[in-house]
């Protein structure tokens, strides 16, 4: 990785940890007794919404902050500070060295997410990112409203989050002559379109499908990727 800084771009769930944060927040929610069981159900379907490209992320937004709209905020901290704590020994250590080599390379880095700040926040700190680009949850008095701020961080939408992030730092994607975005999933075609150096990574089959005909590369796993990178033009 030499040549002059770039802008480094990771998706989270499935890309740099091998599951969905938002289940497994949910999942330790429930084992808190703080959600029912039956929730978990309801999560997967969205999830399969999700993969098959159908997905209402306003709808799903709505129904995963609904059982909290009476829980105060500080009691969600409470939560989400032990939620945090059982963090990290599930991150792969691929994922915090495929981030350290970008940041040692003086890259600018961020994740970027569909999944809520509030959730996706901890994993981006225990990952050692500096920067979180998410979907912003919208609280009113003390309560989560169930709204968004704004549009969700999610397909065309992962664009605009970063335009805007960009610009809140004085920045512009013509600063970087190399941009890179990892991701698994088709539903980030257009963010992977966007910049200069796109890598699949354990794609889904649709973007397995187009990845292939881009000639972009794939890579199965982190190692995979963490192998590519000094091949990366820069």
């Amino acid at each position: 990785m030499t040549g002059r800084p770039a802008l480094a771009l990771f998706d989270l769930d499935h890309t740099l940890i091998p599951f969905d944060s938002g289940l497994a927040w949910s999942r330790f929610l429930m084992q808190q007794g703080h959600l029912p069981p039956g929730f978990e159900a309801g999560y997967l379907e969205y999830a399969r919404q999700y993969a098959g490209g159908t997905l209402d992320f306003h709808e799903l937004h709505r129904w995963t902050l609904a059982p909290f709209a009476a829980v105060p905020m500080a009691t969600l901290e409470s939560w989400r500070r032990d939620f945090a704590a059982q963090l990290p020994p599930r991150l792969p250590a691929a994922a915090l060295e495929l981030l350290q080599r970008h940041l040692q390379a003086g890259d600018l880095c961020a994740i970027v997410t569909a999944t809520s700040r509030f959730v996706s926040e901890p994993f981006a700190q225990a990952l050692g990112a500096p920067h979180l680009v998410a979907t912003e949850s919208e609280v009113v008095d003390g309560f989560f409203s169930g709204a968004m701020v704004g549009e969700p961080c999610f397909r065309a939408g992962k664009i605009a989050h970063v335009q805007r992030w960009l610009a809140a730092q004085g920045r512009a994607w013509g600063d970087f002559g190399r941009s890179v975005f990892y991701s698994d999933s088709s539903n980030d075609l257009p963010l992977l379109d966007a910049v200069t150096h796109p890598v699949a990574v354990g794609p889904d089959v649709a973007l397995r499908k187009q990845a292939l005909q881009r000639g972009w590369p794939i890579a199965e796993s982190l190692d995979q990727a963490l192998r590519l990178l000094p091949g990366v033009p820069s």
